[in-house]
């Protein structure tokens, strides 16, 4: 069984108010061609087809003409699951007419797939949060666990008696318990494949989904998944890799750099060969830089002018930053941008600036003028104007509610 792992598409992603749709577009007729090539029997896609849970209609058909190619007229069977950016019923309502294009589509944990013809192959069992499939000659047993947010897994787990619920206290328990429970489906003769979008501790959560660490919440360990699955495709984190403590447990990576953060490492997409009972062989498949991101660096506003004038003609987007002892004035920066027009941002770095702030303790013990003042500091590297405070307070209103 030939199996392509893919996942973090957010399809409709903007950067820094730029469309990187046609870049998205790129990448699509590239995947469609690497799962051709590779004669897919079974494509996973691991969350996050879409950025927000109101994705344009641009959006929306791009993902669903790519589907229909993926398709190959009902022979390659396509399973999508939810992520935290998809909203779970917009992203499956297509499902019923999907079916005959062999697309499979679950949007939260628990969902239950129909048994019956996906295209060519078949659904022969199902239940909630699980399915098995005859994919030609092959079996194979698929646990779908869309984004496991908080209130999903307390939905999942709504009906235990107080001793399951007692071992589910904590979000890793109880993630642990649903694995445990689906494993219970994987038959001796089938390959055992998971698919989810969840964040694994120790993972390195480089790029867009940084933030998901804060507090602890939603992370789990390798444990979590069932020693007997062939191979774990996962989505949410953008950097590819193995999952430490699990070499079956993969993510893909999304396939473009969505901020400057991302631009350090490849992107890919895995092609996975997989025989009941056997190892699973695993390839990594590199795509194209479609259009690259990057930090120029300048000694001064002369320079920058200067190689905006010599790359004029490359298609890249560019943070530029440049070396200054005053601002930047108008004329130079409509300069840059007549010459290089996919300029993201222009930050003027002051010689011998201290960007550290001048105030010691935590961010929440800290006065409101404080925070505002410091962060204004760090961000232009000067302090704040007098008249520029009083029109903050001008605009929040004395009585803002913003202002503790």
């Amino acid at each position: 069984m030939k199996i392509i792992h893919t996942a973090d598409w957010h399809l409709g992603k903007n950067l820094e108010g730029h469309s990187r749709i046609k870049e998205q577009e790129a990448f699509l007729g590239d995947f469609v061609r690497i799962c051709e090539e590779e004669q897919a029997d079974l494509i996973l896609i691991a969350g996050d087809v879409f950025d927000s849970y109101n994705p344009s209609a641009l959006a929306e058909q791009l993902f669903y003409d790519t589907l229909k190619q993926l398709s190959r007229g009902g022979r390659c069977m396509t399973v999508v699951i939810a992520g935290n950016h998809d909203n779970p019923e917009r992203l499956t309502a297509p499902g019923p007419l999907a079916k005959e294009h062999g697309i499979v589509m679950a949007g939260t944990p628990g969902t239950v797939i129909l048994p019956g013809s996906y295209g060519e192959h078949e659904i022969t069992e199902s239940g909630p949060g699980y399915i098995q499939v005859s994919i030609g000659e092959e079996k194979a047993d698929l646990l779908l666990v869309p984004f496991p947010s908080e209130k999903r897994m307390n939905e999942v787990f709504l009906e235990e008696t107080t001793e399951e619920t007692e071992k589910a206290q904590s979000y890793a328990n109880r993630i642990r318990l649903l694995f445990s429970r689906l494993s219970s489906h994987f038959r001796p003769d089938a390959v055992h494949l998971i698919v989810s979008h969840l964040f694994v501790m120790n993972s390195t959560a480089d790029g867009s989904e940084r933030s998901i660490q804060l507090g602890g919440s939603y992370i789990v360990g390798s444990e979590v998944f069932p020693e007997n699955a062939d191979y774990i495709a996962l989505g949410h984190i953008h950097k590819p890799q193995k999952v430490p403590g699990q070499p079956n447990a993969r993510y893909s990576g999304a396939p473009i750099h969505y901020n400057q953060r991302e631009i350090s490492f490849g992107n890919q997409v895995l092609a996975i060969t997989a025989h009941a009972g056997q190892p699973c062989l695993i390839r990594e498949i590199p795509l194209p830089v479609y259009k690259p991101v990057e930090v120029w660096k300048c000694a001064s506003v002369e320079e920058a002018v200067s190689r905006c004038e010599k790359e004029s003609g490359r298609d890249c987007w560019v943070y530029l930053e440049i070396q200054t002892e005053d601002y930047i004035h108008e004329e130079d920066i409509r300069s840059m941008k007549r010459h290089k027009a996919d300029i993201l941002s222009i930050r003027p770095v002051f010689s011998g600036a201290d960007t550290s702030s001048h105030h010691a303790g935590e961010p929440e013990e800290l006065p409101f003028d404080v925070l505002v003042k410091d962060f204004y500091r760090q961000k232009f590297q000067t302090d704040m104007e007098p008249e520029a405070w009083e029109l903050l307070l001008d605009i929040l209103g004395e009585e803002s509610d913003l202002i503790p």
